[in-house]
């Protein structure tokens, strides 16, 4: 571990964990895609701006997750860094049953609150009764959605990147397997594709649980082991709750975008919920360098290697800034062939396209705002990490689409994205002045 953290090269180190992280997020990728694809063949417009809807509630589970995945992450590569070996083994038991217990409750309150919490997510008359089949099945199944999300992240802090991989990937390759299966011989359509996320989803939760007792030293699985302070509770909680929160601001920006959208018809939220999926091509290859780089930074940063930590900074800028530019460009120029893959409907090509080549032109601002994001989590700086979790897809997103409707309508709903992007990059920029000078980094 030591020899990794401490003393490799920086390029390698950092795309030792990186890269495998990145791969999860392509195989996230492309069932993502392949999930859009395979509803997308019904051509069902109304099915598929349904199950459209419902992403928030997907974004929502991942966010739950993310406080005990994020915050113990960011906790135990810090202990490690500080060899304080134990207290991050007491943390991972902690964080591993808090995500089942937090899950439980969350499938019971789902359950119990479906029909305006769709309504909420803008199910109309024509959408609700397909939203309402997706939104069920994944309910039922939030447990092992949220439970997958922490070993996966924790198991890297002590370098098996490669592990996690393999368990998130497994579950990924059986969810693809599945959804074309139940969506079209088994006819269950939307709930079909719930369900095959929910069993895929179970099978890695399982999977990844397996390699943690199987390779880790440090992390634990041990329940006896899950009680700790109320200090490394809070710890854990400071950095989780604004990492989750995150995660819940992309599932309100989203949920306010459809809102926003669902006065102009279903074709052009059906369209943004294409754009939205084919968006992610080029988020989760930055997501998955920003949280792979995650480790290294907090280790780095715990061990007060100020000299490291400051070159490590810079090199995952400029991967992020460098892969942002030349993808979104790439990814400009085949817009309409790549809507046109989903729906055979001229005019979700043209609205998809022009939705699609208007997010993309920001990209390189959003690799930035990762980068700012997962290092204020990594060392701790709850208040930074707080701050860029309510910006960009909450209140900054928020008043640019408040504005941009207002004043611009239909154009200035869909600018809404970029200009939040823009603003939210100069907030972190900001923040990493304040809270990374000379005097704050010992």
């Amino acid at each position: 571990m030591e020899e990794l953290f401490e003393r490799a090269p920086i390029p390698r180190a950092y795309f030792k964990l990186a890269l495998p992280v990145v791969l999860s997020m392509v195989a996230s990728m492309i069932y993502n895609l392949a999930d859009t694809f395979f509803v997308s063949q019904t051509q069902n417009t109304n099915l598929v701006a349904g199950v459209a809807l419902c992403t928030p509630l997907f974004s929502f589970l991942i966010a739950i997750g993310d406080i005990f995945g994020l915050g113990g992450s960011s906790l135990i590569s810090r202990l490690l860094g500080e060899k304080a070996y134990a207290t991050g083994s007491r943390v991972s038991s902690f964080c591993l049953y808090g995500a089942v217990v937090l899950g439980l409750v969350t499938t019971v309150i789902l359950l119990g609150f479906s029909r305006p919490i769709l309504h909420l997510l803008g199910a109309t008359m024509a959408t609700y009764p397909y939203a309402e089949q997706f939104y069920r099945i994944m309910a039922i199944g939030a447990m092992p959605i949220i439970v997958s999300i922490v070993p996966g992240n924790l198991i890297r802090t002590e370098g098996f990147a490669t592990q996690s991989m393999v368990g998130t990937m497994v579950g990924t390759v059986i969810t693809i397997i599945l959804d074309p299966l139940l969506i079209f011989p088994m006819g269950l359509g939307a709930a079909g594709a719930a369900l095959a996320t929910v069993i895929g989803y179970t099978v890695s939760a399982g999977l990844l649980v397996y390699l943690t007792k199987r390779y880790c030293r440090v992390i634990s699985i041990d329940i006896k082991l899950s009680r700790i302070d109320s200090q490394l509770i809070r710890q854990v909680l400071f950095i989780g709750i604004p990492g989750s929160i995150t995660n819940l601001m992309q599932a309100f920006g989203t949920a306010v975008l459809n809102r926003y959208l669902v006065d102009y018809g279903a074709t052009r939220v059906a369209a943004m919920g294409i754009v939205l999926k084919v968006y992610m091509i080029i988020m989760l290859v930055m997501v998955g360098f920003a949280f792979g780089a995650q480790p290294l930074i907090g280790y780095t940063f715990g061990a007060n290697n100020q000299k490291r930590f400051k070159k490590i900074l810079h090199f995952d800028l400029m991967v992020e800034v460098v892969y942002a530019l030349v993808f979104a460009v790439i990814l400009m120029i085949f817009a309409p062939q790549i809507i046109g893959l989903f729906l055979h409907n001229q005019a979700v090509i043209s609205a998809g396209t022009y939705m699609l080549r208007v997010f993309l032109m920001t990209t390189p601002f959003v690799g930035a705002v990762l980068v700012y994001t997962t290092v204020f989590q990594s060392t701790g700086k709850a208040s930074g990490a707080f701050i860029m979790s309510i910006a960009r897809q909450g209140v900054v997103f928020y008043l640019m689409i408040v504005l941009g409707a207002h004043f611009l309508g239909y154009h200035g709903i869909i600018w809404a994205q970029p200009a939040a992007d823009v603003l939210t990059c100069l907030i972190g920029w900001l923040l990493a002045r304040v809270l990374f000078n000379r005097k704050k980094l010992r």
